[in-house]
């Protein structure tokens, strides 16, 4: 489904979603912006049912990767930011029903990312220098559609891995995704939160996966778009 330049994915697909149902795609025709949000519809519990955002993190990077120049790294902010050699260019989002139930299959899910494919500021090169953008990284024709459809392709790849091998390869693939220093023994566990060890003692750190859902690391409200 695709919606005009002012749309909003995200929002609509979580608008229609019960009446759409799973695989239903919505994405905004912008040259500037690839933004999209795809529904899904979880057979799990709502608590681990959300790991299913790592599986849509994994299939926006592999997006990704099949147009970045060679040995360009992409990398991922724990656990929605994506950045390009270090640069921010988006991330993903997952929302489910208001009303839905930890204990219960949510009657649906929704992935939702944006990925700046264009700069569109005036502002001379180093200005903002933790953001950017895909054509200043090289990507060449990636544009907003070729990344929408490269990430369904893989979204569909990743979703058959999970079923045919478990999750855990998912987890893996995410991990190995990581920015930034190396952490002691990462793993994600059954209700999608990072577990980290501690140097030097027994304890685990965890970083809870559906509190920071709430609010996109990533987005800036005021410009409706990746931060910069």
């Amino acid at each position: 489904m695709r919606l005009r330049e002012s749309g909003d994915a995200f929002a609509h697909a979580c608008r229609i979603a019960q009446e759409s149902g799973a695989g239903t795609l919505v994405y905004v025709g912008r040259f500037d912006l690839a933004e999209f949000a795809v529904v899904l519809e979880p057979d799990e519990p709502l608590r681990s049912a959300r790991r299913a955002f790592y599986a849509g993190m994994v299939a926006l990077t592999d997006a990704l990767q099949a147009y970045a120049p060679p040995k360009k790294p992409v990398a991922i902010d724990w656990p929605d930011a994506v950045r390009v050699d270090g640069g921010l260019v988006g991330g993903g989002r997952l929302g489910w029903p208001s009303s839905a139930s930890e204990d219960e299959p949510p009657a649906w899910l929704v992935f939702g990312a944006m990925i700046r494919t264009v700069a569109m500021t005036d502002a001379e090169p180093g200005v903002y220098p933790l953001a950017s953008a895909l054509d200043q990284e090289g990507f060449g024709e990636a544009g907003a559609v070729q990344v929408t459809e490269s990430f369904a392709r893989h979204l569909m790849l990743r979703i058959d891995t999970w079923q045919v091998d478990g999750f855990d390869e998912v987890a893996r693939e995410f991990l190995a995704r990581l920015a930034g220093a190396r952490l002691l023994a990462p793993r994600i566990d059954e209700v999608g939160d990072l577990l980290i060890g501690c140097i030097g003692t027994d304890k685990i750190e965890r970083r809870e996966l559906a509190k920071v859902l709430a609010a996109p690391s990533w987005l800036d409200p005021v410009l409706g778009g990746p931060s910069l």
